[in-house]
């Protein structure tokens, strides 16, 4: 057995910082840009106001019955652009049901593979941290075999880039010897010894070194698993689209064991395809760049995409944590296309828990309320402009709607009774629930609407069961989450950054005693919620399903984190998806599988 090439020979890439105020550079043309494109999205906007204005209009006159006050006021201000924010999603979902529902977008379907398009050499980077070493390299046997199968051997390198500690490297280079040897393609493995920049950093370092040898890279995260067939697919696309900088995928998620996974992966499954196809509808050549899943013209990114600090300390200066949105703003800057494609062959993992996806969220939170630093940079499309306002205003919206709810307990405690408490108006009460359930309804209506596609899922009956338990388990989600983002910003907004810690991926029953002490502030505030309802019963009525989400918080937590209770339901059809969906079509060792569930959770 010959001993495997740690790294190829290096061929340096200039890859220089870039200003993001200033006068901008100068641009290429863009070739592929959709037809009638702004045409799709003044459509957008507009229909989005309609609805946001219906809606205000008729709280606006109900709040003025008996004259405008201070907290009618802030009723409105809150209210106009939470409806709003929440009309938007769901116009956009529903072109994407239309598209999909026509047939005229085909939904996730295979990429095409054009016999002998591949000229130049791709590199396929998979960035680590301290990840488990049989389930890491399992998924890179996986890709590397699928990658050879698909006809790519001759034009593909893989790189592991590690930012693991030197005891972990250690484990990551002995696993990398035994693997890299019978791989079909060469697989090389990289540790920095100082993590500078974190993943932007160790992908810029590698651009820098190696860079000019390859036209294209696909930049994965630790969990992203994807086919030979769509890796090669993309290339060939970059290699017939010279104006093309990013092709972004959209993952689904595989090996889903807990409960909570298995709810995710349904969800994405049914209502995902939906607000993909409308998000690809009104993107065009201007789509987003989610950091994993993606192919990005090498040498485009290195001329646009060196990114500076943002003046001032963490969380809002310093290292631009939510680096993704930026990059792809930079390449549309300088003329480069972004699209975003739905082909099979991508996947991802999900955080095991409702805790493991709350730690994370905090980090993009941080990230993507730095993008605010970001609107007016220099030479940005305002469509880019638009994917940063909407990332942003994601984490903007939770407390907001908390202010909302306390708004309203005021306004009802200190005897101004309005008309939301008593009963909405019917535009308030239509719009809301509209735009709330809308997407899930029309997820609902599609995954039924095709034979085959319902046989899929399960069965009609298993479809409606599914649909119903997860809508009761996102009510009760929703306020858990509200409180969790809300006590987030208020720990960035007191200077508290969040930390790049090792993501959990293992599943692991959290026991109610661990959850307990996470879930203060929600039960805190389910109980003067409750409070309220005992001075009025009407109020407490009205905030019964936020009492709901709040009280179950500690139980909901700790039994979707149990894979016995995800094969449980599993084995009652509950949560069913497509097969292509569940195993990725790829054959992945039996070490590259989650552990079981074991009795107790560590760290």
């Amino acid at each position: 057995m010959t001993f495997p090439v740690p790294l190829p020979p290096e061929a340096p890439l200039a890859m220089p910082e870039q200003l993001l105020h200033g006068n901008p550079p100068g641009t290429i043309e863009v070739r592929t840009a959709p037809p009638g494109l702004l045409a799709k999205r003044l459509l957008l906007i507009v229909a989005t106001a309609v609805l946001g204005m219906y809606a205000s209009t008729g709280l606006r006159v109900a709040l003025g019955e008996d004259g405008i006050g201070l907290l009618d006021v802030l009723l409105l201000a809150l209210f106009v652009p939470l409806v709003s924010w929440i009309a938007f999603g769901f116009v956009s979902g529903l072109v994407g049901f239309v598209k999909l529902i026509t047939g005229e977008h085909p939904g996730f379907a295979p990429i095409p593979q054009p016999a002998g398009a591949l000229r130049h050499r791709t590199a396929i980077l998979m960035p680590v941290h301290n990840e488990g070493i049989e389930a890491t390299f399992g998924r890179v046997a996986a890709m590397t075999r699928s990658v050879a199968e698909a006809g790519g051997a001759g034009f593909f390198d893989f790189f592991i880039l590690s930012d693991s500690s030197e005891l972990h490297g250690k484990l990551e280079e002995a696993a990398w010897a035994r693997l890299a040897p019978d791989a079909p393609i060469p697989v090389y493995y990289r540790r920095r010894t100082r993590n500078i920049g974190k993943k932007p950093g160790n992908v810029a370092e590698w651009v820098r070194r190696f860079g000019g040898t390859y036209a294209q890279m696909i930049v994965l995260d630790a969990d992203s698993l994807m086919s030979g067939s769509a890796m090669v697919g993309m290339a060939a696309i970059m290699e017939s689209k010279p104006t093309v900088g990013l092709l972004q995928t959209v993952p689904l998620i595989i090996n889903a064991r807990t409960l909570f996974q298995r709810w995710m992966r349904f969800a994405t499954c049914a209502y995902g395809p939906i607000s993909s196809a409308g998000l690809v509808w009104w993107s065009g050549s201007e789509a987003n760049f989610w950091g994993h899943n993606a192919i990005i013209r090498t040498r485009a990114f290195a001329e646009c995409c060196g990114l500076p600090d943002l003046p001032g300390e963490p969380p809002f200066g310093g290292l631009i944590q939510s680096h993704d949105m930026v990059e792809a703003a930079l390449l549309r800057r300088r003329g480069w296309a972004v699209h975003m494609v739905m082909i099979e062959g991508s996947y991802e993992e999900f955080p095991p828990t409702i805790i493991d996806h709350a730690i994370r969220d905090r980090r993009w939170a941080q990230g993507n309320l730095q993008h605010l630093r970001l609107l007016d940079a220099a030479g940005f499309h305002w469509a880019s402009r638009l994917h940063l306002l909407i990332g942003a205003s994601a984490y903007l919206t939770s407390p907001a709607w908390l202010l909302l709810i306390l708004a309203e307990v005021a306004q009802t405690l200190l005897g101004h009774r309005d008309a939301i408490v008593d009963g909405p108006p019917a535009a308030v009460l239509v719009v809301t629930l509209l735009c709330l359930f809308g997407v899930k309804a029309m997820g609902l209506i599609w995954a039924l609407a095709n034979g085959e596609r319902r046989r899929s899922f399960g069965g009609a009956g298993a479809i409606v069961r599914s649909a119903v338990l997860e809508i009761l388990l996102a009510i009760l989600l929703a306020p858990v989450t509200m409180v969790t983002q809300t006590k987030a910003m208020i720990g960035l907004l007191l200077g508290v950054p969040s930390n790049w810690t090792v993501q959990s991926r293992e599943a692991a029953r959290i026991p109610l005693r661990e959850v307990l002490p996470k879930v203060r502030e929600h039960l805190a505030l389910a109980a003067a919620f409750i409070a309220a309802g005992v001075v009025d019963p009407v109020l407490g009525l009205w905030l019964s399903p936020v009492i709901a989400g709040l009280l179950a918080s500690p139980w909901l937590i700790s039994l979707t984190s149990s894979t016995i209770l995800g094969e449980r339901l599993a084995r009652w059809g509950v949560f069913t998806v497509p097969a292509a969906d569940d195993e990725g079509n790829m054959r992945l060792p039996e070490t590259a599988a989650p552990r079981r569930e074991r009795a107790t959770r560590k760290g």
